[in-house]
């Protein structure tokens, strides 16, 4: 491996470090996630006032916006863990690519859901085929293709490492859909949350939209790290250090 690449990025590739880091993780990132759900859904339902135009239709955008965000963040993340994953031949890398598959394609099916029931109070159609709608619907194949190809493999590395091509080629759509209503005539309306320069949104909207943000980041994290671990058992399930799990003993870090 690379001397750039940090220690304890270089242990955490060690399965059974990875295992015990994300086991030790996982609870606080879950806990965290309903708390600040809960709280994000109480701003956004209860404190956070109608709108002056779609009364109170729009409140669904804080589960619709923070999971049209989720769809693209857990894409960019998959990209990254998948390239690694190809260049360096790190395995808890794959696994983290693969296993992001089903979380990515869940939270595009919630957008492309919620979208829809937004969609036919706001312009008469449960689905039309706008830009963004098309190419986040693009997106939800992409996932699915690239979980597909992975299970099409009897070895597990084999195919994570086939669906990863498929990820980095896919991944040409993600800019796609973020600048879809920037570069076409849409009827989705462009972006109201800016990171960079004011938001067009007012603050007792924006912050439990940006709490549902940070929320469903902290379930990405509980979920992922939850189906790693399961995935490091079953592939790993010959290894003395899942044999030490199973048996309630320490363990080392050699893989």
């Amino acid at each position: 491996m690379a001397n750039w690449v940090p220690l304890w990025l270089h242990r955490l590739g060690s399965p059974p470090v990875f295992y015990r880091f994300a086991g030790a993780v996982r609870p606080w990132a879950f806990g965290l996630a309903l708390l600040l759900g809960a709280v994000a859904l109480y701003g956004g339902l209860v404190l956070a006032p109608a709108d002056y135009q779609q009364g109170d239709a729009y409140r669904i955008i804080f589960i619709h916006v923070p999971s049209a965000w989720m769809s693209l963040f857990i894409y960019g993340a998959m990209a990254v863990a998948a390239f690694i994953g190809l260049v360096w031949r790190i395995k808890i890398a794959e696994v983290v690519a693969m296993e992001s598959a089903p979380v990515g394609a869940a939270f595009t099916l919630i957008t492309l859901v919620t979208g829809s029931l937004w969609g036919k109070p706001m312009w008469g159609t449960w689905w039309t085929w706008d830009a963004r709608l098309t190419s986040e619907l693009v997106l939800l194949f992409i996932y699915l293709g690239i979980i597909g190809l992975y299970h099409s493999f009897e070895d597990r590395r084999q195919g994570a490492r086939a669906a990863a091509f498929l990820v980095l080629v896919g991944a040409v759509n993600v800019p796609i859909v973020h600048f879809s209503v920037n570069w076409w005539n849409t009827l989705h309306q462009g972006s109201t949350v800016r990171l960079l320069g004011p938001s067009h949104i007012e603050a007792s909207m924006l912050w439990p939209l940006l709490t549902m943000m940070a929320a469903t980041k902290c379930y990405y994290v509980a979920s992922l790290f939850a189906r790693v671990r399961a995935d490091l058992i079953a592939s790993e399930g010959g290894k003395a250090w899942v044999r030490d799990i199973a048996l309630g003993q320490p363990g080392n870090d050699t893989a």
